[in-house]
């Protein structure tokens, strides 16, 4: 899109002027005190600065939709272009209050025809301001030419020239596909926690793409191409919202209901907040203000960030300095231009798939990742915005470079916090463009032992390029503990410590460094003593743990002779050599939703059982525990169609779920049932409230046994997860075969934190007393019939909480692969009696901290 200033608006048929819809002062968007429009997220335009109280129609068109709120109006032109005209600022908030609409959605109107009157005395009382944007929605399609600029205009004075691009003889990059048909609308509730981010827009992309329809997304009066992942999440969609699905072509039903069905088929409460205290906003560091210098070498100085993978290390600074990528705005002529940016994209692509390929056998985390990316390179709104750019005469490295910025920006503005963190996979996609464009390769940066990186960022290309040998641990300035670096350090086992502010950059190369990532804390230059002292601490824990790593096949008890299981979390077929290869015993959670996630329609009873029995080979005869599906709140189930609640992690969750949908778990019990050899394979119920929960789902599955002819009842159990199950343990002991403690949920439920809100991170702790409490109230109440207890939740996977859960009679620890040596090596240390006693200690302590502090004081070496 191009703006530029003419004096007579001479027009072609498939022009448009618009006018003025209402008379005031022309202002451009500039002025328009919000950042939405300001910022051009919604298209480009000019504001009114009203004196009267009727809004007009600016041209001759179609209305296309009236808000709810009576507020905002939009038009289309027969060539094309879409209008938004949104009266005053917050006024959605008046719910139509002083206002009155003269239109409906498909009124065809002439050019000045009234549209909405509204009492201006009253919104000037009310709203927080009066400025009626005027936007054009779709700029990338059109250059507007300014006819006149900030003066008083009439109603119906004509304002704004939009001309089609290539009405000038310049044919468009890819010409989009013609799409006819009937508009079939649908209206869906945003149940996502984290609203519409990269992950669920990416898989909506892909089902437009596949359908060949036109799709659009509405929320309010913001607009966006159901086919590009970036404007999708440009809609700042959060939880609970209503979006309206407006599809076009000749799938345009089914279309829009798979997209209603993605859209609510994840339930949770709210967005999470981006950190636990200022310092932890997920944030731009290059918004911060630059330090003045570097630090004086061998300067000492403490500094906080987040913990974003735990662990402790010790090494040598290096600071990683953002490369600069220097670009031409002058472009060489557009096919060439043109031509370039679509070599530079398959270029791209062919890498990231190839990355993908690569990284799906041994990191399912990192593949996700760049799947996302791989969403960006072919986003059609980006390309389409970067084409027109081009066709205003930039390069292709200009073009690319400012649509990515546009975007990157317009993310930040929306003050989504993971939004604001996915960002720096949009300047990824920036970067590994551009290097193609300027013929550039990636710089590689090398690494000693004992690497310790400071930067500003860490973009997740950047990290994969990382010979993870040499890199003891990551410090960044800016980042949060959701970022895709973070998870990808986490996944690798590298310390990390995020958002610990503009004193990173300071950091000089070659300093002595302590990164604690379990307490995100950071010493620069400490004293000599204590640096080898915890370097000595650091290198026992890697000599420990490789000495663990060799007896971790071994079978685990205690000191004293106690058996204590210690098996696996595995999320998928993938998961099961890693995990026995760390010695795990078995498998005490396989999340079944590795199934039903990313997808439009249920697995199949035969899909189902072909994964669990590969898992169930795998395991090669070790005990296998399948949970069955655990839907709702975080977890996107898109087809499930739940409906909307107000509060969605008190709703249809877990076994909730499947009892609202007994076809979905009818075939998912035939399936567990049918693995072999018959009794490796046990079943586990989330999110059991009541005994009635219990027994519902137990006829269930007597019911396909019978079905199948199966004599062996198979064991069943129930996730100990909201605090009812604990307190009614013993009763519902009698009628089950185990309890398995989710601890994430348990103590979310127990302290009334919503675990995916990371304001509440530190507060939200699984040594509680009070989880301690509940866990120890399971464990008696499963041993009055004879039921042992496990422990799933990521609480089992800290080394320091095995001697408490010992102690409180927990008798399977369910860990992440990673963790299993360190924790069987932790247990075998361990006297059942003086777990006992501990654990009773701390059950009458007042804080998690309090109970570190005494496991520490008893175990100083874990």
């Amino acid at each position: 899109m191009t703006t530029q200033s003419v004096s007579t608006p001479t027009t072609s048929p498939r022009d448009v002027v618009l006018a003025a819809p209402l008379g005031g002062w022309l202002t451009s968007l500039d002025e328009v005190d919000d950042p939405v429009f300001a910022g051009r997220i919604l298209g480009d335009g000019f504001a009114v600065d009203p004196t009267d109280g009727v809004l007009c129609a600016p041209f001759a068109g179609t209305v296309t939709s009236v808000h709810r709120a009576c507020h905002a109006v939009t038009l289309r032109a027969d060539g094309g272009a879409e209008v938004l005209m949104h009266i005053g600022l917050d006024t959605v908030a008046l719910k139509g209050e002083g206002f009155e609409v003269h239109v409906a959605e498909g009124t065809r109107v002439a050019v000045g025809d009234p549209l909405v009157s509204f009492d201006v005395d009253m919104l000037a009382q009310l709203a927080k301001s009066l400025m009626v944007p005027v936007v054009v929605t779709n700029p990338e399609e059109f250059t507007l030419s300014a006819l006149i600029a900030d003066r008083e205009v009439r109603s119906g004075e004509a304002v704004l020239l939009v001309r089609p691009i290539g009405g000038d003889g310049l044919a468009e990059l890819e010409p989009a596909a013609t799409v006819e048909g009937a508009v079939v609308r649908r209206t869906a509730t945003l149940a996502d926690p984290f609203g519409l981010h990269a992950r669920p827009a990416g898989v909506l992309a892909a089902i437009v793409k596949d359908s060949g329809d036109r799709v659009t997304l509405l929320l309010g009066e913001h607009t966006a191409n159901a086919g590009s992942p970036v404007a999708l999440m440009l809609l700042g969609a959060s939880c609970g919202q209503s979006l309206t699905v407006e599809a076009i072509g000749p799938t345009a039903a089914a279309t829009a209901d798979r997209i209603v069905a993605l859209l609510t088929g994840t339930i949770a409460p709210e967005v999470p907040a981006a950190a636990v205290k200022p310092a932890v906003e997920a944030s731009a560091p290059t918004e911060a203000p630059a330090p003045e210098k570097l630090l004086d070498p061998g300067e000492a100085i403490d500094f906080e960030g987040v913990a974003a993978a735990p662990g402790l290390a010790t090494g040598v600074s290096v600071r990683v300095v953002e490369e600069s990528l220097t670009v031409e705005e002058k472009g060489h002529g557009v096919e060439s231009e043109a031509a370039a940016l679509q070599y530079a994209l398959q270029q791209t692509a062919v890498v990231i798939e190839a990355s993908i390929a690569q990284s799906a056998a041994h990191s399912a985390q990192q593949a996700d990742i760049l799947r996302a990316h791989l969403a960006f390179v072919r986003d059609p709104d980006l390309e389409q915005a970067a084409g027109a750019l081009i066709r205003d005469g930039k390069s292709a490295a200009f073009a690319w470079k400012t649509t990515i910025d546009r975007q990157v920006a317009a993310l930040r503005k929306l003050g989504n916090p993971v939004l604001v963190e996915r960002a720096a996979d949009l300047e990824d996609i920036r970067r590994r463009v551009l290097l193609v464009l300027l013929g550039r390769a990636q710089h590689r940066l090398e690494l000693s032992p004992g690497s310790i990186l400071f930067a500003d960022d860490l973009l997740p290309s950047q990290f994969a390029d990382l010979d993870l040998a040499h890199l003891a641990g990551i410090c960044l300035a800016g980042g949060g503990p959701t970022a895709h670096v973070a998870i990808l350090a986490a996944s690798k086992g590298i310390p990390a410590v995020v958002a610990a502010g503009a004193i990173v950059s300071r950091v000089p190369d070659g300093q002595s460094v302590v990164l604690d990532a379990e307490n995100g804390r950071v010493r620069i230059n400490p004293p000599s003593s204590e640096f080898a002292a915890i370097r000595e601490t650091a290198d026992r824990r890697r000599t420990r743990a490789a000495a663990n790593r060799a007896a971790a096949r071994d079978e685990c008890r205690t000191a004293d002779g106690t058996r204590i299981e210690v098996v696996a979390n595995l999320g998928g077929p993938a998961d099961v050599a890693v995990a026995v290869e760390n010695g795990a015993e078995g498998c005490g959670l396989l999340r079944s939703e590795f199934l039903f996630l990313d997808r439009t329609a249920a697995p199949s009873e035969d899909e189902q059982f072909a994964q669990y029995q590969a898992v169930a080979t795998g395991l090669a005869g070790r005990p296998l525990i399948i949970r069955t599906l655990d839907a709702g709140a975080d977890k996107d189930v898109p087809y499930v169609g739940l409906p909307e609640e107000e509060n969605p992690a008190l709703g249809l969750r877990g076994v909730r779920t499947s009892l609202w949908r007994p076809e979905l778990l009818h075939a998912q019990v035939c399936a567990i049932l049918r693995v072999e050899p018959i009794g490796q394979a046990r079943i586990l119920l989330p999110m059991v409230a009541t005994i009635q929960d219990l027994r519902d789902v137990r006829a269930v599955i007597a019911e396909e046994e019978k079905a199948l002819g199966r004599t062996t009842p198979i064991e069943v159990g129930i996730m100990i997860e909201v605090p009812s199950a604990a307190l009614i343990a013993e009763r519902l002991a009698a009628e089950v075969d185990f309890f398995s403690v989710g601890t994430n949920d348990l103590t979310q439920y127990t302290l009334a934190m919503d675990r995916v809100n990371a304001r509440l991170a530190r507060q939200l702790d699984a040594f509680h007393p009070a989880v301690l409490k509940l866990i120890a109230t399971a464990c008696d109440g499963a041993a009055v019939h004879g039921r042992w207890v496990g422990v799933c939740g990521s609480l089992a996977s800290f080394p320091n909480a095995a001697p408490l859960l010992v102690g409180l009679g927990v008798r399977e620890l369910s860990v992440t692969a990673g963790a299993i040596a360190e924790v069987k090596a932790v247990v075998r240390t361990l006297d059942r009696t003086q777990c006992e006693a501990v654990a009773r200690e701390a059950m009458r302590l007042d804080s998690g901290a309090a109970v570190r502090r005494l496991v520490a004081e008893h175990w100083p070496e874990i």
